[in-house]
């Protein structure tokens, strides 16, 4: 198992509640400017404008706080298990906002503990990452009802391992833990307490994360 950083539960709950609100409060500010425009006595053609606006922006605010509740949150008691298919619900939802890229699923719908699909989820905002230019984001479960083992191949132009997840799986992160370092910090934390060992390797054009 790696070693991570040491850092306050405090510290951890705020700089995820961090890394939520920088996920929401774009489409939030677009609800907020679409009211505006209405408020205004905007003419029809500039208020059906706007209540698209506010339509696609309430439907992406939705997606990506339902993607964090089960991602971030406690999502069940102690000891729940998370059906993989809400997983690729909320997955799927989120990646309908990503203009660049796109979401592939693969695997038998199951019942899994609750932190190995929280893992499985962080491990696609990881994989996201790998590709800022955009591309495919490619999530696998391998053999979920016996010993699950987790892969995301992220593939597009461009494609990197991200320093600080990096340096974080060879021992060597010595960053600032803001609220961008949080993701990968967290990820592995999750992997921690699921039992898995995560890897990560550049293939060509796919990087490719690993747990089992």
């Amino acid at each position: 198992m790696q070693k991570l950083p040491d850092i306050a539960g405090l510290d951890l709950a705020a700089l995820l509640c961090s890394r939520v609100c920088h996920d929401i409060i774009s489409p939030v500010g677009a609800i907020a400017n679409g009211l505006e425009l209405l408020d205004e006595g905007a003419d029809s053609e500039t208020s059906e404008i706007a209540m698209d606006l506010i339509r696609a922006s309430a439907k992406n605010a939705s997606a990506r706080l339902q993607f964090a509740r089960i991602a971030f949150g406690a999502a069940g008691s102690a000891g729940a298990h998370i059906d993989t298919g809400d997983a690729e619900s909320v997955a799927r939802s989120f990646f309908d906002n990503e203009k660049k890229t796109d979401l592939e699923w693969h695997g038998e719908r199951a019942l899994l503990p609750k932190n190995k699909v929280k893992l499985l989820l962080n491990l696609i905002l990881v994989g996201l990452g790998a590709i800022p230019r955009g591309g495919l984001v490619k999530a696998e479960i391998e053999d979920p009802n016996g010993t699950p083992k987790l892969r995301v191949t992220s593939t597009g132009v461009n494609a990197r391992v991200a320093p600080a997840f990096a340096n974080l799986l060879n021992g060597t992160f010595e960053e600032e833990i803001d609220a961008h370092a949080i993701q990968p910090i967290y990820t592995l934390q999750l992997a921690q307490a699921a039992g898995m060992a995560v890897s990560a390797r550049l293939e060509g054009e796919n990087v490719v994360f690993e747990a089992g």
